[in-house]
């Protein structure tokens, strides 16, 4: 980076990493008071950290770290070329780090004391682990249990976990009722309203309000593609029959 480049996000963080000690372990408690003041910066900092160090942990939940999981965090968490850099060493303090899965979620977890259940923003995080989960073509028994117990940390609901989960696992084909929380037996309209909840809720604008940065569009893009195509199925059923 030149002399007189302007700081990227990811410069920062990187140099938030630092100055709290080089490890990520430490960065999630230091986010509740270092951002108190600025808290869209403190949020996307939060999320940011979550992603990176959860998916190095989960990388490793099936005991090997692939090339293709490392591309997926990369697909999924677009940054400009001259970042790769910041992005490699901070998801590498990640798989480094001594400390477990559980902790890293159990702190992050404290980070949303507004919301006794299914927090937005760690909502979006299980999304987005579960992007990367898949990555190499299935989901794995070890990655699952990981998944299932990093949402209990987050004190998400079953039902709302298996939402999550229906818009990425359809071994038997997309469920578009899953996808939406609805059920076969549910009338129409009350299914269109839960399709425009769902739409209100997951809008790109509404996620990065949040603090979802927006490096991190490829979440967004994906929910939405997948809660109109269910919706469209469910439509096109109800109109046929």
């Amino acid at each position: 980076m030149g002399k007189n480049a302007p700081m990227t996000f990811w410069d920062s963080l990187v140099g938030f990493v630092a100055a709290t000690g080089n490890a990520l372990a430490g960065v999630v408690e230091a986010i509740r008071t270092l951002f108190e003041g600025d808290p869209e910066t403190r949020r996307k900092v939060a999320f940011s950290v979550a992603m990176i160090a959860l998916s190095a942990k989960m990388a490793k939940a099936d005991g090997v770290v692939t090339e293709t999981e490392v591309a997926a965090f990369r697909d999924i968490f677009k940054f400009p070329d001259d970042q790769a850099q910041n992005v490699a060493r901070l998801y590498n303090l990640a798989r480094q780090d001594v400390a477990g899965y559980e902790a890293y979620a159990e702190k992050l977890a404290s980070l949303c004391v507004s919301c006794e259940q299914n927090c937005p923003v760690l909502e979006d995080i299980i999304d987005g682990l579960f992007h990367i989960a898949k990555s190499d073509g299935a989901l794995h028994e070890n990655e699952m249990v990981f998944l299932r117990r990093v949402a209990e940390i987050f004190r998400m609901k079953e039902s709302r976990f298996d939402e999550i989960m229906a818009r990425h696992v359809h071994a038997e084909g997309v469920d578009p009722y899953k996808v939406l929380g609805v059920s076969p037996k549910d009338d129409f309209a009350d299914i269109r309203r839960r399709y425009r909840v769902l739409v209100s809720e997951n809008h790109p604008d509404t996620l990065f309000a949040r603090g979802v940065p927006q490096e991190f569009h490829a979440i967004a893009n994906d929910r939405m593609a997948a809660l109109n195509a269910a919706y469209e199925a469910i439509e096109k059923e109800r109109r046929a029959a």
